[in-house]
């Protein structure tokens, strides 16, 4: 099997892949940056062991990391519990999708990995949203090329910073409220927070499908797709998304590790 990490700042998602190709399963757990390759190995035996998987069924591991320190814990880590080299991805590498940006070793691997696979699974035009820690947009224009996007506070981080600094709101559940006009604290909180996310990407969206649509006659709608810990929550909030799709990161990095082993092979025929 293929093990596909996805080393976010304050989650780290986990893919195993059969053999076809095939996500059987996906979890997360959190990033901690003190983690040592000892302490990696401890917990991702316990999730394997939990869902009722031995170490030893994994064959191949590619890693995106935001977080460098804890890229190379999770290196020795796979040396370690596995044997193996795992594939480190970054922009540096060919990656099998073009970077139209005029210094593409500033891309975080984690977008590139949204990139190509929503233009895989998608097509061209194609948007990404991705709630994290940050919530990125990611985009790919009709050429198929990954031309950039946006970058903001995600919905946590706002939300974290507006209950530390303001000493009569506490905190609250993210969901979405009945109405955008809080009746409560409580609800007034989630409307802005949430709602105005929501409102947000609908803006930012909006902007860039106009900046597309103004490259060329004939060019269609970008597909909107949202994913990420908040996807779901803030699709009950707006329309904008064609589709969720959680496992757009981990397809990613199992697709670049596919293209890399593919151009391996074609090199040494």
């Amino acid at each position: 099997m293929f093990l596909s990490v996805d080393v976010g700042n304050t989650q780290t998602t986990l893919g195993l892949f059969d053999d076809e190709g095939s996500v059987k399963r996906q979890w997360r757990m959190a990033t901690d940056r003190t983690d040592t390759s000892d302490q990696l190995h401890e917990t991702l035996y316990g999730y394997f062991q939990m869902l009722g998987f031995e170490l030893s069924s994994v064959d191949y591991v590619a890693i995106a990391s935001v977080v460098p320190i804890l890229a190379q814990s999770w290196q020795r880590m796979v040396r370690t519990a596995f044997d193996l080299e795992p594939l480190m991805i970054d922009a540096t590498r060919d990656c099998g999708i073009r970077i139209n940006m005029p210094d593409p070793k500033q891309v975080g691997a984690d977008r590139i990995a949204n990139a190509l696979a929503a233009l895989t699974t998608y097509g061209a035009p194609v948007i990404v949203v991705d709630f994290g820690t940050a919530t990125n947009i990611d985009v790919v224009d009709h050429t198929g090329a990954f031309r950039g996007g946006a970058i903001m506070p995600g919905l946590l981080l706002s939300a974290n910073s507006l209950f530390s600094r303001a000493a009569k709101l506490s905190s609250v559940p993210l969901v979405v409220p009945p109405h955008a006009l809080g009746d409560s604290t409580e609800t007034a909180v989630q409307s802005g927070i949430v709602i105005g996310a929501a409102t947000q990407i609908e803006g930012l969206v909006e902007r860039i499908q106009k900046e597309l649509a103004a490259e060329g006659d004939g060019i269609p709608r970008a597909t909107v797709i949202g994913t990420g810990g908040y996807s779901e929550t803030i699709a009950q909030a707006t329309d904008i998304f064609d589709a969720i799709d959680p496992d757009i990161t981990i397809r990613g990095i199992y697709q670049i590790y596919r293209h890399a082993v593919e151009k391996h092979e074609a090199r040494n025929k």
